[in-house]
């Protein structure tokens, strides 16, 4: 093992090589220092009381600061000034930038989870320099399942189970330096907080928008607990067994507000068009006619039409071929539609259908099944009669719960059709062959003639209008516009939840508890009854039962769900400790709507669909100006694992962000999730690339330090900088500016990489210069730059500094690269200095060589020049 003997010399890179092992000690500005090896394996110099004897690994790539030490002052400092407390000032230009609040899970955040909190941080920090008046929060999405899982698991209070595993969070966020206003932090399961989410179910149950029905809804046997549509996928991916079960639920009529929401996504510019889309295929507009099918039995030997099946369809145009009926198996006419001989497997099909989930049901590569009723309908256009059956495809929450099937233009019907031999009708006039299926509204009518209906020969538009008009004057059937949006189901029947704030008194009658919040009480058990029943069932007899003027009465004791502390919460950021209103009507005018909100895109039709109905909800209600609550939303792209695959605790690849940032530090993991790519693309984790954003920082370092760790550099205005410098000084600023104003955070870091390599290059020592480079970096890499910021003689923090301006003569080039074309074909290339004209352009491109010989002996017809770019010469 190599040995080296400190003394009045300096220690530099050049004293070992990478890898030997240093021992002893050193003097240094006449104090005993030590050579202290920083988490990184970094050296650094710093005094000591008394000598001591350690080991130090100089790693090749070396950093030369000690960055444990620097972000842990600069945090401390931060916190201390209140650095990012943000201010109501409402003289000054706002922009609120937001990101989508974390579930404070037990596992703690790794690296993916902090791409669009480090994104987001930029953007305030940039603001800031900018002069904007910034409000940056942050909070926690703290009720949910997998608190009251872990509480069954472990027998620890879900309150307590959280709290800590906020605590985790919090701790991790500040050491990653994120500029958030902590003075505004929330919590969703702070009553204080809650109070105001009961407040708004309120005012949704006074409006008629908040309603009790016996719902079938998709019950999970393990976790004993109703699970929404949308999150059906995510449990059986873990797992977990979905059935359908009718239940009582509390709802709310989000369909109510389905047209709004559907038109109001056109306003929303700065959405990606791919999630506006999604959210316009889940509310699922269409129009269409809704109609009327007599049915008939045989009973006894008589032919018996007694009842109507409403259908809804978007396509009368084909009605002529509609040549058989589905009934979902919950639609209240099967049992009475059923015969004899069909009623027992009728029945067994029903208890079969009730196991199965909403997605299991409507997938789309599922085998069709079905049984047929027994009964038959009359199709009103041609009065034939078709069977009526009913298969498990058909929902009765859409719709009206039974359709009219068109083999020949439909492919599940054309499947289900040739399962069971059922009749195909061609209604549709095509060259394709008569076994494939046509699904086109273009083609023209055919076989679509009765003695009342005529629709032959008419294009698609022509008799769809044909088919309502006649429906109409008949009176059996209208126009309507229908929804793929179902009312949603806001109980569940679960303890770690917003408590519903109703009382229930006898012959059913409902009121609305008058004292908010009403708080969620302690219960020692937190699983569900077998059948389905709320743990608050087993709450006390106080909290569960009272008695007032109207009588005595009973609490709700359905819980709501997560979505519902998360619907308005960027809107309590603006006002947290408001006791008497969500928000004051001052504070939403000026900070309203949301300047940026980066997140996940698998909320797009989750909680960003349920925030926009409230929204709309508080609009209505005068307590919020605008119409919807988020301007630009950005969806950041997933951080894979090294081995390319999603992180999961399963896969065994997570990365957590402690560890890294242990190794590494906030400023080389913030520099390097950004420069991975762009925000919106997926890409994989790996350690060994974060080694050149420790280089980089390194040599960001060297030029406060540049050969040893006793030297420092000084930067005055007094020293010169070159012209070739100056220039790109300011194109840095330039397109610094530009990329973050486009979310091109991996660009601008490119462009702050060369700036630094000219700076090293010219040995550069202009104050501006270093100035420039600082509040350039800031944004990125915040502690670094506030070290260095003040090294180079500057009150603390750059955060408060100015974003500087950029000349913009300065930013032209002065050289540029000319194309010369002969008749469209490139022949050459020469430099001309920026802004030459017409005439002189043209007589360059002539002399260039190589053109000189195209144009030989040729007639000169035109000659086209584009200012700074090119030159084309059309010969004949």
């Amino acid at each position: 093992m190599s040995r080296i003997v400190f003394n009045q010399d300096h220690l530099s890179a050049g004293n070992a090589q990478a890898g030997t092992s240093v021992f002893g000690l050193c003097f240094w500005e006449r104090k005993t220092s030590m050579v202290r090896t920083t988490p990184n394996g970094y050296g650094v110099i710093t005094p000591v009381i008394e000598a001591e004897t350690f080991e130090l690994n100089i790693n090749q790539s070396v950093m030369n600061y000690d960055f444990a030490q620097i972000e842990e002052k600069w945090q401390k400092y931060w916190e201390l000034h209140q650095t990012f407390k943000t201010k109501d000032d409402f003289s000054k230009p706002k922009y609120y930038v937001l990101d989508m609040f974390p579930y404070p899970s037990g596992s703690g955040l790794h690296v993916g989870h902090i791409e669009g909190y480090t994104a987001t941080d930029i953007v305030a920090r940039y603001k800031r320099l900018k002069g904007f008046n910034v409000l940056h929060p942050i909070g926690w999405d703290a009720f949910g399942l997998p608190a009251e899982q872990h509480a069954m698991k472990t027998g620890i209070h879900p309150e307590i189970n959280t709290k800590q595993n906020i605590e985790n969070f919090r701790r991790t966020l500040k050491s990653l330096g994120f500029s958030y206003d902590w003075s505004r932090e929330i919590n969703t399961t702070a009553p204080d907080y809650y109070k105001w989410t009961q407040w708004i179910f309120s005012r949704l149950y006074e409006m008629g928008l908040a309603y009790i029905a016996e719902m079938p809804v998709n019950w999970c046997p393990e976790l004993k607990a109703v699970i929404a549509d949308e999150e059906i996928e995510e449990q059986l991916a873990k797992g977990y067994t979905v059935v359908q079960r009718p239940m009582r639920q509390w709802m709310l009529r989000i369909t109510a507000y389905s047209e709004r929401l559907l038109n109001d996504l056109n306003t929303l510019d700065e959405w990606p068009e791919s999630l506006k889309e999604m959210q316009r295929n889940w509310i699922g507009r269409s129009e269409g006619m809704e109609l009327q099918f007599r049915t008939i039995q045989t009973k006894e030997n008589h032919l018996l039409a007694d009842e109507v099946i409403r259908i809804y369809t978007t396509r009368p145009d084909t009605l002529f071929g509609a040549t058989y009926m589905v009934l979902a198996p919950e639609h209240p006419l099967v049992l009475s539609l059923a015969t004899d001989t069909q009623l027992a497997e009728v029945k067994r099909y029903i208890e079969t259908t009730a196991r199965k989930s909403t997605l299991e049901r409507t997938g789309l590569q599922k085998e069709k099944t079905g049984v047929f009723t027994g009964s038959f309908a009359i199709n009103p256009a041609n009065k034939k009669p078709i069977p009526i059956w009913i298969s498990d495809f058909v929902l009765i929450s859409y719709g009206t719960g039974a359709i009219m099937s068109v083999p020949a233009h439909d492919a599940r019907d054309w499947e289900f059709a040739k399962k069971y031999g059922i009749p195909i009708e061609y209604v549709i006039h095509s060259d394709k062959k008569e076994d494939n299926v046509i699904t086109t509204k273009d083609g023209i009518c055919i076989n679509s003639k009765s003695d009342e209906l005529n629709l032959n020969g008419l294009s698609y538009k022509d008799a769809f209008e044909k088919t309502i008009e006649w429906a109409e004057t008949q009176k059996i059937g209208q126009r309507k516009v229908n929804y793929k949006l179902r009312d949603w189901i806001f109980s569940r029947q679960r303890y770690w939840g917003e408590p519903i704030p109703i009382k229930h008194y006898e012959q059913g009658r409902i009121e609305l508890e008058t004292s908010l919040p009403l708080v969620l009480p302690s219960v020692q058990q937190f699983l569900p009854s077998e059948t389905g029943e709320s743990p608050l069932s087993r709450a006390s007899h106080d909290w569960l039962n009272g008695k007032d003027e109207l009588g005595s009465f009973r609490r709700e004791t359905n819980t709501m769900p997560q979505w519902g502390g998360s619907c308005w919460y960027y809107l309590r950021y603006l006002d947290p400790t408001n006791k008497n209103e969500v928000v004051s009507k001052e504070k939403e005018k000026y900070w309203m709507n949301v300047d940026l909100y980066v997140g996940g895109a698998e909320h797009a039709v989750l909680h960003l669909l349920y925030a926009r109905f409230w929204h709309k909800v508080l609009f209505d209600l005068n307590i919020v100006s605008t119409i919807e609550p988020f301007r630009k939303l950005v969806n950041q792209g997933i951080i894979l694992g090294e081995n390319g695959q999603k992180m999961s605790k399963s896969v065994g690849n997570v990365v957590p962000a402690d560890v890294v940032l242990k190794k590494y530090g906030s400023d080389t993991i913030r520099l390097y999730e950004m420069f991975m790519g762009p925000i919106e693309q997926t890409k994989p984790w790996s350690m060994s690339s974060i080694e050149g954003l420790v280089r980089f920082l390194g040599k960001v370092w060297r030029l406060v330090y540049p050969d040893t760790l006793s030297e420092r550099n000084t930067f005055t205005n007094d020293e010169n900088i070159s012209r070739d410098v100056e220039r790109l000084m300011h194109k840095t600023i330039k397109q610094v500016e530009e990329d973050i104003e486009a979310l091109r955070f991996n660009t601008a870091i490119s462009a702050i990489m060369i700036y630094v390599n000219a700076l090293i290059k010219e040995k550069c020592k202009n104050k501006k210069a270093m100035d420039t480079l600082c509040i350039l970096l800031s944004p990125f890499a915040p502690h670094i730059t506030e070290e260095l910021w003040e090294l180079i003689g500057n009150a603390p923090s750059v955060s408060q500094a100015k974003f500087p301006n950029y000349d913009e003569e300065l930013v032209k080039n002065e050289i540029v690269n000319i194309a010369v074309q002969v008749n469209g074909k490139l022949r050459g290339v020469f430099s001309a200095p920026i802004g030459l004209s017409a005439e002189e352009l043209i007589t360059q491109a002539k002399n260039v060589e190589h053109v000189a010989n195209f144009l030989k002996n040729k007639m000169i017809l035109k000659e086209i020049t584009v200012p700074n770019k090119l030159v084309n010469i059309v010969t004949k």
